[in-house]
């Protein structure tokens, strides 16, 4: 599943292949959260350079429910994504809605935020559910703490993540592969939150487990970047080099360059759609809030070294009056602006890495992104 191509210290540069293809990697994967990355087609996520998006299982499964996506052919046919797709576990959104929620060694047992139905999520139950709705790669079913957490809290969180990875592993091994939309690859999640022997304990038993791929979770929900850095820094030392690794929920730019120095493989956010959507952008020189007065008459591009259509085209000033005159088509233009910030961030890395020179990349990016001083770098 995973070749690796090239690697500059930690930073690796690999390709994961699918049933459905191919993606170069680092890869970020844009979130289209119910099958769709808000405001944009496919057609302008393949103009972007998208090669695998993510969506989500708990919402999917509410609305418009995992059997009419699998009757429509998958996740894939089913939304006109004919790449590789991800699903996460759902256990994120199920474990954010706390005070309508209960957990179990069971599962969770939880309230529908959209009509109050109540539901269960078992391990066996999400593996099933992410086998009907059809994406490449699923995600085993875990259990994440909020920061921050007392170490009593984290590690029951642990023992269970483990005991779910273990049903999960199960009733995935026993389910019948019948079909090309079928052929997928299961992730295991390691958990600990900021505790360091914790970490040790999930990565050893997730990995023991054998999954396809393993993704490092629980971070990015509250702790410091330096928190952050630290458990990444010892989490990923104890997996497989022979297996993609995938960051769950990052994020900032300059978060995926520290990943990525470690030797992570694969990011998913919401940031770059969510803040083009209230009025702010990613760019090469730093976030630009472009809904505020001082763009009125700005004719300049949103990021004047980008080359993605809507730069090429359209300027501060036009984006800032759609925005303010809640025209959605403005939306649209930011959305696709910040998701083509992010793809060719790392196709930028990627090409870096093939020279040898990622962390020059790295320095020459951090300098005009957050114009850091260069002896911090």
């Amino acid at each position: 599943m995973y070749e690796l191509r090239s690697v500059d210290r930690r930073a690796r540069h690999g390709v994961v292949s699918t049933a459905r293809g191919t993606f170069q990697t680092p890869a970020f994967m844009p979130v289209g959260t119910a099958g769709a990355v808000k405001a944009l087609a496919c057609e302008q996520l393949d103009e972007c350079g998208a090669e695998i998006i993510l969506a989500n299982t708990y919402h999917l499964y509410l609305r418009p429910g995992p059997d009419i996506v699998r009757s429509q052919g998958g996740l894939a046919k089913f939304t006109g994504w004919n790449k590789p797709t991800l699903t996460d576990s759902g256990g994120y959104q199920v474990f954010s809605l706390k005070d309508i929620s209960k957990v179990s060694d069971a599962g969770v047992e939880f309230q529908s935020h959209i009509d109050g139905s109540r539901h269960l999520f078992t391990p066996e139950k999400v593996v099933d559910i992410q086998r009907d709705i059809g994406a490449d790669i699923i995600m085993a079913f875990d259990q994440c703490v909020p920061y921050p957490s007392d170490e009593k809290t984290a590690a029951d969180a642990v023992r269970r993540t483990t005991y779910w990875a273990a049903r999960c592993r199960k009733r995935f091994a026993k389910s019948t592969a019948d079909g090309p939309d079928r052929a997928q690859s299961l992730f295991g999640i390691v958990q600990g939150s900021t505790y360091k022997d914790l970490r040790t304990r999930s990565a050893e038993e997730i990995v023991a487990l054998d999954f396809d791929g393993y993704a490092i979770g629980g971070l990015s929900v509250g702790e410091s970047k330096t928190e952050m850095e630290d458990m990444l820094a010892h989490t990923i030392e104890l997996l497989p080099a022979d297996k993609p690794r995938y960051m769950m929920g990052v994020g900032y730019p300059e978060d995926i360059l520290m990943a990525v120095s470690y030797g992570v493989d694969m990011f998913d956010c919401v940031l770059p759609t969510r803040n083009a959507r209230t009025g702010s952008v990613f760019t090469s020189t730093g976030p630009l809030v472009y809904r505020n007065a001082e763009y009125a008459d700005d004719s300049r591009p949103l990021d004047e070294h980008c080359d993605c259509a809507v730069c090429r085209r359209y300027s501060r000033a036009y984006l800032r009056h759609l925005f303010n005159q809640a025209e959605i088509t403005g939306l649209s233009l930011a959305t696709y602006h910040s998701v083509y910030f992010y793809l060719q961030l790392m196709r930028d890395i990627q090409g870096a890495m093939a020279a040898g020179r990622f962390d020059a990349f790295r320095r020459e990016f951090l300098l005009r992104y957050v114009q850091a001083d260069p002896t911090s770098l």
